[in-house]
């Protein structure tokens, strides 16, 4: 039997989240909906790729949940050092672009959950309190578009100069930013032209972006 007069339990700490995500309004607005759950605290909002580790580690997140295309670096790259900086910390990716390369990514980055932007916050809750509790959730039409898409061809390397070339860069400016001899970086972007099927690293960058592998 229970004693009537004896302390209650204690209620479970809330869940402390992260959000990273560079749309101000859209960033408020969830951090306004989750804060609305009684078992969830966002403790930190971040704008900049750079910024999520740092702010993770401070705050103590247990779920980061993460855009992918932010300014500075991708929520895929930060998840990646996150998850070395702070295994317990768990990361949920949500983004606007389907591109099943990203799933990929983020689940070779440790991610424990991929979600669609365009679904209801209830879900996004729902995915938080999972991926908490040790579990994972993907999108089943994402997961099935990445079941059926192509693998990535490409090599870190190559990646790492397709990159550089998307804004432009010529071979030259390339060599100098990354201190590689300029025909090591024309080799990278020869070989990455031809896994792509393209003509040139232009079209090699906008096609690999389009498929999720940058």
């Amino acid at each position: 039997m229970t004693d009537a007069g004896g302390p209650s339990p204690s209620p479970a700490s809330p869940i402390r989240v992260l959000l990273a995500e560079d749309q101000g309004m859209m960033r408020d607005a969830m951090a306004l909906l989750l804060g609305l759950e009684e078992d969830l605290e966002v403790v930190a909002l971040v704008a900049d790729g750079e910024a999520i580790v740092p702010a993770a580690v401070e705050h103590r997140v247990d779920v980061a949940v993460l855009d992918i295309e932010l300014p500075g670096r991708s929520g895929l790259e930060a998840a990646a050092e996150l998850r070395k900086r702070s295994p317990s910390c768990r990361i949920l990716i949500v983004t606007t672009f389907g591109r099943p390369g990203y799933l990929r990514r983020a689940m070779e980055a440790g991610a424990a959950g991929f979600l669609s932007k365009d679904g209801p916050v209830e879900e996004l809750a729902a995915a938080i309190r999972r991926v908490a509790a040790g579990g994972s959730v993907i999108d089943p039409v994402l997961a099935a578009a990445a079941l059926g898409s192509q693998p990535d061809p490409l090599t870190a390397r190559e990646r790492q100069l397709l990159t550089a070339a998307m804004d432009g860069s010529t071979v030259a400016d390339i060599s100098a930013r990354l201190h590689l001899s300029e025909s090591t970086v024309r080799n990278y972007l020869s070989s990455a032209i031809g896994k792509t099927g393209t003509r040139n690293r232009t079209e090699a960058a906008r096609v690999a972006h389009e498929k999720g592998w940058l």
